[in-house]
């Protein structure tokens, strides 16, 4: 399985092609667990515990209890992780598990749900459904649509009675801010634009530069198919095009943890694409311009290996770990 940086940057592209592509201790949770999803592996949370963590700004290694006691003081946590990868869902679930022992209001929020789906993930989290009822509901019935990791980090927030934040924006938002301007949301009704945050303006700066550099890949213009050559105007609509998508993501999570803080409590543990997050880009600048003041820890759980913080990687986040490849 390849892991990619951030699966949902890929998408933004994808889906406008395919509306159908979407894009310390374990819980101890009483309900049977007879559903076909397979239970995280107990080893890998053991494994997760002991990865080196680099502070991202000068290399310096950090003591796992420091760096959750760093996490645990902040208004919100952004772990970015590359979907997918078990050894870095088995690192996110452990810090949360841990950033909830000591902060009790302590709330998750995931990419990996649209705020169209918060009502069936309310009704799983306070009993009306079962598991079964509540996957099938939200097609996450296989460990690829539902990875063990994040399954894991909802069943404890389940077990504790905490809420989970069904974060994102739904596809057909996300498709029409790619193929239209923001107006044609902004003129949908109220209901609708319930469904997601129109951003305040667009990224400029490192975070656009490395967007457009990931997304210039000819195999992006052809949607996974043969590669395709294109005009400068062609790749720079295309670009604009699927930067108003992401920034559109970006904003939605954004407001989703903003609000959270205020409705819930703190820290909210926001699970993202580690893209998003990186080098404090889209997601952290919305979240800060949203609620200025707010104070955000940053991890980047890298999908390589590396004894030091590599330069490239210095400033990236926080706190970064690497997970070795994927499989």
């Amino acid at each position: 399985m390849k892991t990619l940086a951030c699966l949902s940057v890929a998408c933004v592209v994808l889906a406008t092609a395919f509306a159908a592509i979407g894009c310390a201790s374990r819980p101890r949770v009483g309900e049977s667990q007879t559903e076909t999803l397979s239970s995280p592996d107990p080893a890998l949370g053991i494994e997760a515990r002991t990865l080196t963590i680099f502070l991202g700004s000068d290399g310096a290694v950090v003591g796992w209890e420091g760096m959750v006691e760093a996490a645990s003081g902040a208004d919100v946590v952004v772990i970015g992780e590359n979907h997918g990868h078990p050894l870095g869902l088995a690192f996110a679930q452990e810090l949360w598990s841990d950033v909830l022992g000591r902060r009790e209001r302590a709330v998750l929020s995931m990419e990996f749900f649209n705020r169209d789906e918060q009502s069936r993930l309310d009704d799983y989290l306070s009993g009306l459904w079962d598991e079964a009822a509540f996957t099938r509901a939200t097609r996450r019935t296989s460990d690829a649509a539902y990875p063990p990791g994040h399954r894991s980090m909802v069943l404890l927030a389940k077990a504790r009675s905490r809420p989970v934040v069904a974060s994102n924006a739904p596809r057909v938002y996300v498709r029409a801010a790619s193929r239209e301007l923001y107006e044609r949301l902004a003129a949908l009704s109220e209901e609708q634009r319930r469904m997601f945050r129109i951003p305040d303006s667009l990224p400029t700066g490192r975070y656009r530069a490395d967007y457009d550099a990931l997304m210039s890949d000819p195999m992006m213009a052809s949607h996974g198919g043969p590669a395709r050559e294109e005009s400068p105007e062609e790749l720079r609509k295309r670009l604009d095009s699927s930067f108003r998508a992401q920034s559109l993501w970006d904003w939605t999570m954004a407001e989703s943890v903003a609000r959270a803080i205020d409705r819930e409590g703190s820290p909210v543990v926001h699970v993202v694409g580690r893209f998003h997050s990186d080098f404090r880009g889209g997601l952290v600048e919305a979240i800060l311009k949203l609620r200025p003041g707010t104070s955000v820890v940053t991890f980047s759980v890298v999908d390589s290996s590396s004894g030091a913080l590599a330069d490239a990687d210095r400033g990236r986040a926080d706190f970064v770990v690497y997970v070795g490849a994927a499989e």
